[in-house]
């Protein structure tokens, strides 16, 4: 039996990681995650100071069409080595993480319903929606606190870039996703029905006779 994907986006600090790992932490045996930020293009060619200035939140940032080779691989029965990204110095990292076939794989990042290449791979899509303010006093605590950030420079992307991509790319996107979850992994009721279904998705594949 195939792997059920599942495609979570939304905003940038809207509380996709946070659902993510709700559902993969109920499920750790059972899920596998794959983050769409880790598929940022590798651009060696470039000194830091240029690298830091690249557009991080339009499409043509990742390399999405690994990511979707490597969604395949997994359907297939097949193991991947996803990418790491170094955020301090803006590119790909060296070591990769083995991702091996799950009855449910999790797919997370602010543009995974933007590309339909992307959502058709996707069994089932979720768009976390949250209030542009929450996201924003977030994206500052987690840039400068935990990226070693400047305040000046997360106010500099987030105006420059971060805000006009949302409204660009990001909100459109909300119209692919079967299920729109408010607050992301602090909303119980959403996790609770979410939690439910992988349930049965995973019951389903230990079920006698599946394949």
């Amino acid at each position: 039996m195939r792997p059920t994907i599942i495609g979570i986006a939304g905003g940038t600090c809207s509380g996709k990681s946070t659902l993510t790992r709700a559902l993969s932490e109920r499920f750790v045996d059972q899920t596998a995650v794959m983050l769409h930020d880790n598929y940022y293009r590798s651009r060696p060619d470039l000194p830091l100071a240029e690298r830091a200035a690249l557009n991080y939140d339009e499409p043509a940032a990742f390399e999405t069409s690994l990511l979707i080779s490597h969604l395949r691989a997994l359907l297939a029965g097949e193991c991947v080595e996803m990418p790491t990204y170094d955020y301090v110095h803006h590119d790909r990292a060296e070591p990769t993480i083995t991702i091996r076939p799950r009855p449910v794989i999790i797919v997370e990042g602010i543009l995974v319903l933007t590309e339909q290449e992307l959502c058709d791979v996707c069994d089932i899509k979720i768009f976390v929606d949250t209030d542009a303010d929450v996201r924003l006093l977030r994206r500052i605590r987690r840039d400068a606190v935990e990226r070693g950030r400047s305040l000046e420079s997360v106010e500099r992307q987030y105006l420059q870039t971060v805000k006009p991509m949302h409204e660009l790319y990001v909100e459109p996107s909300k119209r692919r996703a079967d299920i729109i979850v408010p607050e992301g992994g602090s909303n119980l009721v959403a996790l609770d029905m979410l939690t439910h279904r992988i349930q049965r998705i995973i019951e389903d594949h230990a079920a006698p006779g599946a394949s």
